[in-house]
């Protein structure tokens, strides 16, 4: 049997980093259906953090203190008074080699992320820029995540995601795709587009999901929308 504590550490571990790991795992895997699966749980990864730090401290305290003398819990060791290897410091230090792992996966798991489409040439009158503010990023993993379905969808000069800005960078082919399908396919990995800015202004994007996207203007430029002519003088009305 596990130590109670040793276990603890391990889900606590695996929780606080299933936010930034699903999306990967799901990008890397072909399956965008599960991507975002576990997004709702990254308000609590701080709390994870703390919990899985301070199970192991006490873990270590517990295996390091002085032992009372010569008394062994019966559960801790076999018949021959080994210490069962479940119960061995060996065992609790790749414990705490694979929470560190898990914990400081949003800082290396975009490693593991290549997209293999490369970004093509567009011509100046066909290149559109936009930046697209999206909601959950939060680490390189994230990054690296939107950058390599993005790439995916073909027609792209250059991506370039931030999670510092929560925000992408995209230039691409405007005569080949459209900003939809970016944004769709964004919305594929978990993280949330919820605007963009072009050189009109900023746009809301209202209604995400994997069938229907509608997009909204949010400042009429020059009397016009980002889709067309405004209506009634108002952005974003009927």
């Amino acid at each position: 049997m596990f130590d109670k504590k040793m276990l603890t550490g391990i889900i606590t571990s695996i929780l606080a980093s299933l936010c930034c790991i699903t999306p990967v795992l799901a990008v890397l895997a072909g399956s965008t259906g599960m991507a975002s699966t576990f997004s709702w749980m990254e308000p609590f990864r701080p709390y994870l953090i703390g919990l899985t730090i301070l199970v192991l401290s006490y873990a270590w305290w517990d295996k390091l203190k002085p032992s009372k003398e010569d008394i062994e819990c019966a559960c801790d060791s076999d018949e021959n008074a080994n210490v069962s290897f479940w119960y061995s410091t060996t065992f609790l230090v790749i414990i705490t080699i694979f929470s560190g792992g898990m914990l400081s996966f949003p800082y290396w798991g975009d490693t593991f992320i290549s997209s293999n489409k490369e970004a093509i040439v567009i011509q100046k009158q066909n290149l559109q820029r936009i930046e697209v503010n999206i909601e959950g990023m939060t680490c390189k993993a994230c990054e690296a995540t939107i950058e390599k379905v993005v790439l995916e969808t073909g027609a792209v000069g250059s991506v370039k995601a931030s999670s510092d800005k929560k925000s992408a960078i995209i230039r691409f082919d405007k005569s080949i795709i459209d900003i939809d399908t970016l944004t769709k396919a964004i919305s594929t990995t978990g993280y949330k587009p919820i605007s963009f800015k072009d050189k009109d202004g900023l746009h809301k994007i209202n209604n995400i999901n994997m069938t229907k996207h509608k997009i909204e203007s949010s400042k009429c430029g020059g009397g016009k929308c980002g889709a067309g002519k405004c209506g009634s003088g108002k952005c974003g009305s009927k």
